[in-house]
């Protein structure tokens, strides 16, 4: 079996037409979900680019794999998806974004040398590079983008900040999209040279190349993240009536939570509170979001023309969500579905889910649970002293499983000035969601907690966090998040066949303690 794992980048879950958004033209995506299941209830572990996407490579939690903000590097102690498949012959191929960031000090203490074929796996955390953009800054050597571009005559020592994400403005003069204002511009790039479709040309050309080996592809899309430039005609796809409806009251800025407050004084909450902000950023994401469709769909046609959807297990995703002005909030981050569950589609080739074709399954899904679920779909052993996901096959291939009920999210929020209008320390900065289908329940370090009745009020505009009346019901959530920390997998330095084989042999080992 082969396996394709795309992933978009701040891609919200109800962006899509197959999701009921009622303008947006998502027609590949839409037909990929009819060839396997749409799992709606999908959550991230972090919704932050970096701790949520270690989550999905490790398939563990920001807890336990400790790069919890994306400037926080994965230690290299932590093994990821890449370095499962490897002793089995198998590379996992990457094109587009990791945010993976080098464990130096780890790589130091172990004296790995530059060069080395481990300290590469290493750096890359696990990863074959076909070409790594990681997007949001000009691209670095990692990536052959930079000379793509000039080859194609954009003459500039960064044409990425030059073309990819500039427009001209009506007199004439050269515009950033960095300024959200211009976003309705069209880029200077066209668009068969933008980020996208240079990315998808990646992955095209990598099928191409591997011919009839067995592949593993992780295709990673900075889209539709900021900034939000769209080359046309995506640019002008959609007008401000098109879009969402902003989900935010004043009701909620009333005794608001003091995190969240900090969080709406950041210039992009500011920002996102404005009116036109929102009308002229919103149909440049949903042009962004088409292209991606676009390309995707010139992947699933080869994919098609190759025969190779019979065989290759298929998921899309997203790392998180974009508030966009719902709460009066810009970015990402903080604990709103909006942010916190995201799309996810898989196709499982296996005539055992054929069954569940084309069909909605509305089970818990969590980013952790990809890499147990690529590791069976492939035949593999899934170390389960330090996976902390649970396999999806089971699920496609209509069982019934005991599932959980309860999905976890965590936050370390230290790196943001939010901290610092709080007048926090930088180790008093963590928090853990945990929402079922009643509740989203939030644990602040060093903040009140926050509390919503998700099925009286389904948009989060009531915290009843600080409520008298809740607090034998927060009381309950506490101990259920302690007993999830207290569960996490710590010991990962030894099997859980290798203690089984070790549990009371020591006489064996020729100790005898204890004898009378």
């Amino acid at each position: 079996m082969n396996v394709l794992f795309i992933m978009a980048d701040q891609l919200r879950w109800d962006h899509l037409a197959c999701a009921g958004h009622p303008y947006l033209r998502t027609p590949n995506l839409d037909a990929l979900a009819r060839r396997g299941v749409r799992f709606t209830q999908a959550y991230v572990n972090s919704g932050v680019c970096g701790p949520s996407r270690m989550s999905y490579y490790t398939g563990r939690y920001p807890s336990s794999h400790g790069a919890t903000w994306n400037r926080v590097p994965l230690s290299v102690g932590e093994v990821t998806l890449g370095e499962y498949l490897r002793p089995h012959g198998l590379q996992l191929a990457l094109a587009g974004k990791t945010h993976v960031m080098v464990d130096h000090a780890g790589l130091a203490r172990l004296q790995l040398e530059g060069g080395s074929e481990l300290h590469t796996l290493l750096t890359r955390g696990g990863f074959e590079e076909v070409d790594r953009y990681d997007g949001h800054h000009p691209p670095g050597e990692e990536s052959g983008y930079p000379a793509f571009l000039r080859s194609r005559g954009y003459d500039s020592v960064d044409p990425w900040s030059d073309y990819v994400i500039s427009a001209v403005g009506p007199s004439g003069d050269i515009v950033s999209g960095w300024h959200m204002r211009n976003v309705h511009l069209p880029a200077r790039v066209r668009e068969e040279h933008s980020e996208t479709a240079y990315m998808t040309d990646q992955a095209l050309a990598y099928l191409d190349r591997v011919g009839d080996r067995p592949w593993v592809l992780h295709l990673s899309y900075v889209k539709p993240h900021w900034p939000y430039m769209a080359p046309a005609p995506y640019h002008a796809r959609y007008s401000a009536d098109q879009c969402l409806p902003v989900v935010r009251n004043d009701g909620e800025k009333v005794d608001a939570h003091p995190v969240v407050e900090a969080y709406r004084q950041s210039e992009e909450s500011r920002s996102f509170s404005l009116d036109d902000c929102i009308r002229t950023v919103r149909p440049a994401y949903q042009g962004l979001i088409e292209q991606l469709d676009h390309h995707l769909g010139r992947l699933f046609d080869a994919l098609e023309r190759k025969n190779l959807f019979k065989d290759t297990l298929v998921i899309f995703c997203s790392d998180h969500g974009d508030f966009l002005g719902d709460h009066w909030l810009g970015e990402k981050e903080l604990f709103y579905d909006t942010v916190q569950r995201v799309p996810f589609i898989m196709v499982d080739p296996s005539p055992l889910a054929d069954a569940t074709r084309g069909t909605s399954d509305e089970r818990f899904v969590e980013g952790v649970d990809v890499v147990p679920t690529v590791l069976q779909a492939l035949g593999l052993p899934v170390a389960q002293h330090r996976v902390e996901g649970r396999s999806l096959l089971p699920l496609t291939r209509a069982a019934d499983p005991e599932w959980r009920d309860t999905v976890v999210s965590e936050l370390d929020f230290s790196y943001k000035a939010a901290r610092r209008r709080l007048g926090l320390a930088v180790d008093q900065c963590y928090a853990w969601s945990l929402r079922d289908r009643h509740w989203r329940y939030v644990y602040w370090l060093h903040a009140p907690e926050q509390l919503y009745d998700l099925q009286s009020d389904p948009d989060q505009f009531v915290d009843l966090g600080r409520s008298p009346a809740h607090e034998d019901l927060r009381r309950r959530y506490r101990e259920q998040l302690l007993a999830w920390l207290a569960q996490r997998k710590r010991r990962t330095t030894v099997t859980n066949e290798q203690v089984e084989r070790a549990t009371d042999n020591h006489k064996a080992a020729g100790v005898f303690f204890g004898q009378w």
